[in-house]
């Protein structure tokens, strides 16, 4: 440009001096270093310069955005930094089925998680895998995973459940990989847990529309039970079953765990919770179960299927003598591939169960199948189809 603006300044002066009168050699001005110049021809270098001013004056540049470290604080209560959100996520360990169904409530999981350890308590097959058809293509490691192996997926996170800690998650931390702890455990803990995942994928709008529908769902429960009085909640009892080996045996939670909450949340007495328990499954003979007499008694079962159960208990002389068993009160808890019993994010769909079977009245417009519909179109996004083709044809338990 400058170029030009010069050739166009000579042509004009050139074009000037030819039009000028002849004079004589002008004096030179010792404080002027350039020609003498007509008042036309001085007009055009100030406009030059001008110019020149303008194009040598740099650009102000827009000032760069502070970088904002990513921080969080997990179920151990540790707080976690990273300098940009986590693009390789691994979910290892044991429990991970659980904590991996949470994960993938998270558009952003489809993308970022790039090994899951595998299990799955359904002999139909493995519900991620409906989820996510790119699961094929992901690591898939074992439960007893150790550090070695978890470093090859190149992770930037690896997301462990808290009893994980010890025997994964401090030799992860040695060799330099984050690691976030999520418990998932409670209501409570789901809430806060689903928070932290927000973080983590940078979507924690999902995290409230998640919660909010649990707060949903824990409100409509809470409303058409707050008049209850203690006489008008019956005794119920949970039980989980167990064949492993070939040994039958049923076990009560401890109070702590999710099933003894969801009991009173659903407007029931558990009635294990007086006699010691431990830290996980305390097993139980059937002449505790008798001594309890409750009126309704549910039962668990991970790897079996519960209605076949409790069609073998209905045959057995000593389950025909408990009085709930005689009032029509032995319930298979529902189960699709996984239990709605358990810290899954099926949980929500175990307390409407639970609360409809102890107060029907309360709940008279009920449909179980319709809420199992809902909850896997918003949460993983499977259609009407999908649900009727691969979801529905799973389901064991208590339907009616």
């Amino acid at each position: 440009m400058r170029k030009i603006i010069w050739l166009s300044l000579w042509v004009v002066l050139i074009v000037l001096s030819a039009c000028q009168p002849m004079n004589p050699p002008p004096v030179e001005n010792p404080a002027v270093s350039s020609p003498s110049a007509t008042p036309v021809e001085q007009e055009a270098l100030a406009s030059l310069e001008a110019v020149e001013r303008v194009e040598s004056t740099p650009t102000p540049q827009p000032a760069e955005a502070k970088h904002q470290p990513i921080v969080l604080t997990d179920a151990l209560g540790r707080t976690v930094t990273f300098e940009e959100l986590p693009k390789r996520v691994v979910v290892a360990g044991r429990g991970v089925a659980l904590l991996a169904d949470a994960v993938y409530l998270f558009p952003e999981s489809f993308e970022r998680v790039v090994a899951v350890s595998r299990t799955s308590q359904s002999p139909d097959g493995d519900f991620l895998a409906l989820v996510d058809q790119r699961l094929p293509e992901k690591i898939a490691f074992e439960t007893n995973v150790g550090a070695e192996q978890v470093v090859t997926a190149r992770p930037n996170v690896v997301l462990l459940k808290p009893y994980m800690q010890e025997p994964l998650g401090n030799p992860l931390e040695a060799l330099g990989i984050p690691v976030v702890y999520l418990s998932m455990e409670t209501p409570q803990e789901y809430q806060r847990d689903l928070q932290t995942l927000g973080i983590l994928f940078g979507n924690s709008q999902r995290a409230d529309e998640v919660w909010a529908f649990y707060q949903q769902h824990l409100d409509t429960v809470s409303n058409a039970l707050k008049d209850l009085t203690d006489e008008q909640k019956p005794r119920v009892l949970l039980l989980y079953y167990s064949d492993r080996d070939g040994q039958v045996a049923f076990n009560v939670a401890p109070k702590t765990w999710l099933q003894t909450i969801l009991t009173g949340l659903a407007g029931g007495i558990p009635v294990w919770t007086d006699i010691e328990l431990g830290s996980g499954w305390t097993k139980v003979n059937l002449e505790q179960i008798a001594g309890w007499d409750a009126d309704r008694i549910f039962i668990i079962a991970y790897t079996a299927n519960p209605q076949q159960v409790v069609e073998n208990l209905l045959q057995d002389p000593q389950w025909q003598a408990l009085r709930a068993v005689q009032e029509g009160h032995l319930y298979a808890f529902p189960r699709d591939y996984y239990s709605w019993d358990q810290p899954d994010p099926r949980w929500i769909l175990g307390l409407r169960y639970l609360a409809y079977r102890l107060h029907p009245e309360a709940f008279p417009n009920f449909d179980l199948t319709a809420e199992a519909r809902l909850f896997f179109e918003r949460f993983y996004g499977l259609d009407a189809r999908t649900f009727e083709e691969k979801i529905l044809p799973v389901f064991k338990g208590d339907f009616r």
